[in-house]
């Protein structure tokens, strides 16, 4: 497939201003040879751009300030300033309420270029989620978010070359998944993730397994009944009406240690860290959080602010990369999805 045709506009967020999401955002424009398939749009500032290269020691001199959308250049590192104030950047502490002013207004302004087709994709850094919380936003996530935005039905899928995983539940207590947990939900997600596979990543005919949500998958409801009574009818419901491919419910812990997943397009996981857990062991730093479901493509990196590390270079920027071209890649796929579909 030949990106030089047509360079994709990729927006990005700036997400915690004293994370790592600046450094990787610098790292991966800095390789000159990246711009040849696609056209960064940072929503920032060139002040905060200025203010990592100083102390990252970072030399990049190909950043363009732009008033408007209507000004992107290809090859340049077009940074549209999304804030006025004066900011110094060295002086707002981590945590602090300050702190996440920039990164609302960094996503606002991206998600609503997206919305409105001033930008093909978008890529979010990560954010605290607890400073998101700024000024009566109820955040809990970019997921949840972009949903309420965009519309759609969204559905957080992990994704590597080798493993894919998606979740039913997202970001909510553990004490709360039974009570999420349905059958109607589980349904839902199935469709989701199947009408994905196909769309987004040319799946043709997918094949999805489903974990359990008990140890051992409920061994026979001596551990939970959960399976029985609410994941199996989904899986049966497809896989008997539909004639998709859908099996399980497995257990996790075999699942992942006899390597099964490498059998199936997909694995749909009942709640947040059954899923990334093994997600994150497996990818080895390069695998992207994609939401799926919604009528525009958003990725991000499949890590968080990583204060510990922000503002010593050292942060690694393959997972952003990857973000970067997963967002491209289904872009393409979705235009030929519809290309072909206009034919049939």
């Amino acid at each position: 497939m030949n990106y030089r045709k047509k360079k994709i506009k990729v927006g990005i967020t700036t997400g915690d201003i004293n994370g790592i999401g600046m450094e990787i955002f610098l790292k991966v424009c800095r390789k000159k040879r990246l711009l040849d398939f696609f056209t960064p749009i940072l929503f920032g500032s060139t002040k905060l751009c200025t203010y990592y290269k100083k102390i990252l020691n970072i030399e990049i001199n190909n950043i363009k300030e732009i008033r408007n959308l209507k000004e992107i250049t290809d090859h340049k590192i077009n940074v549209f300033n999304v804030w006025k104030d004066d900011v110094k950047f060295e002086s707002i502490k981590i945590n602090h309420p300050e702190s996440g002013k920039y990164p609302i207004l960094s996503l606002k302004k991206s998600v609503k270029s997206l919305k409105e087709g001033k930008i093909d994709v978008l890529v979010t850094s990560p954010v605290n989620k607890k400073i998101m919380n700024f000024k009566g936003l109820s955040f809990y996530g970019h997921t949840e978010y972009l949903q309420n935005i965009l519309g759609g039905e969204s559905l957080m899928i992990m994704i590597h070359d080798s493993l894919k995983i998606a979740l039913v539940t997202n970001h909510i207590p553990l004490k709360k998944i039974n009570s999420e947990l349905t059958t109607k939900k589980i349904i839902k997600s199935i469709k989701i993730l199947h009408k994905s596979l196909i769309i987004d990543f040319s799946i043709e005919k997918p094949k999805i397994a489903v974990l359990g949500l008990n140890p051992h998958s409920g061994d026979n409801g001596l551990i939970g009944d959960e399976e029985k009574i609410k994941i199996k009818p989904a899986i049966e419901n497809l896989f008997q009406k539909k004639g998709w491919l859908i099996f399980g419910p497995y257990s996790s812990d075999g699942f992942f240690r006899n390597q099964n997943y490498r059998n199936f397009d997909a694995v749909l996981s009942m709640y947040h860290d059954q899923g990334l857990i093994p997600f994150k062991i497996l990818t080895f730093n390069e695998g992207v959080n994609f939401t799926a479901g919604l009528p525009k493509i958003r990725t991000s990196p499949d890590h968080g602010v990583a204060y510990d590390i922000a503002k010593k270079g050292i942060a690694n920027e393959n997972s952003f990369e990857e973000a970067i071209f997963s967002a491209i890649k289904i872009f393409k796929n979705r235009k030929e999805y519809m290309k072909l579909s206009s034919y049939k």
